[in-house]
């Protein structure tokens, strides 16, 4: 079996992990990777942690939030990209075992795995095992599991390794839009899995192989206290839904059949996000229309 170049792509803002999070890309079993790090950090620390190691492709990135997350995404000259975002871990056997699943199959766009939550000092706090059993999954039913649940099954980008080919066949604007929509602020990370494995396929290995640092003390896109744009995360459940129907993924006794996930949801924000109502009038107003 070739061993094909796989990038570790890691956008950074944030110096506190940085550094683990870095050992564990240098320390992988897989031997044929290159390692890019965009650095939009406001101090010289990324840079300065960077200079301890060899064979580190370092650049500093003007970008800032979003825009150093989509550079990052597409950077690399790898067959095989694995981003790996600035406090995230992954495990030595990660790069090996995913690029091993993704040659199984040259349908497969996107590979993922069972992982795990950590604090601060690295105790796991959960662990996500999304199937029992290593698995092909079709995109269109893992859109189908998701929307119908709100449960983002696949994880953070950090969780999942994609064919640089197929990212390339969209644009920046392109990968996180859906029907016209843009989830740029919210739930990005799920709309870009939908494209990448539009009409494709998915593997799912169930071995814990990569760690999300959920940090509530520091800024983090999945911290509601520290990103202005969280309610984006709370309200694109129902438009993820609603696009859902009317792509025909989901039918409309399932669309119905999922008014108690939906309230549920979105009852746990409404206190915070009174917007969440018009949403929830959006939904039933879909049901009504088609009825």
């Amino acid at each position: 079996m070739t061993l094909p170049l796989v990038s570790i792509v890691i956008p950074s803002y944030k110096s506190e992990f940085f550094e683990q999070t870095l050992r564990s890309a240098i320390g992988q079993t897989y031997p044929n990777i290159e390692i890019v790090v965009s650095d939009n950090c406001p101090t010289e620390a990324i840079k300065d942690i960077c200079a301890k190691f060899n064979h580190v492709e370092y650049s500093r990135n003007p970008e800032k939030g979003a825009g150093n997350v989509i550079k990052s995404l597409y950077a690399g000259r790898g067959e095989f990209i694995k981003p790996l975002f600035d406090d995230d871990l992954l495990h030595p056997f990660c790069i090996e075992k995913m690029v091993r699943a993704m040659q199984s199959n040259p349908a497969i766009q996107l590979v993922f795995s069972a992982s795990a939550i950590i604090d601060n000092n690295n105790n796991k706090t959960s662990i996500r095992k999304p199937n029992n059993g290593s698995a092909l999954i079709s995109g269109r039913d893992m859109q189908r599991q998701i929307v119908l649940s709100f449960i983002n099954m696949i994880g953070e980008f950090s969780s999942v390794l994609y064919r640089r080919n197929r990212i390339q066949q969209f644009t920046p604007n392109e990968l996180f839009n859906l029907a016209g929509k843009d989830y740029a602020l919210g739930l990005a990370d799920i709309a870009a899995f939908f494209n990448l494995t539009r009409d494709n396929s998915i593997y799912y290995y169930d071995e814990e192989l990569t760690y999300f640092r959920h940090d509530t003390q520091l800024q983090s896109n999945s911290n509601p206290a520290a990103n202005k744009n969280f309610v984006h995360c709370v309200t694109e459940w129902v438009d993820l839904l609603l696009h859902a129907f009317d792509t025909n993924a989901i039918s409309l006794a399932e669309l119905s059949n999922a008014n108690a996930v939906v309230t549920n949801f979105l009852n746990r924000w409404r206190s915070t996000y009174p917007v969440v109502d018009q949403y929830q009038a959006k939904y039933l107003q879909k049901i009504a229309d088609n009825s």
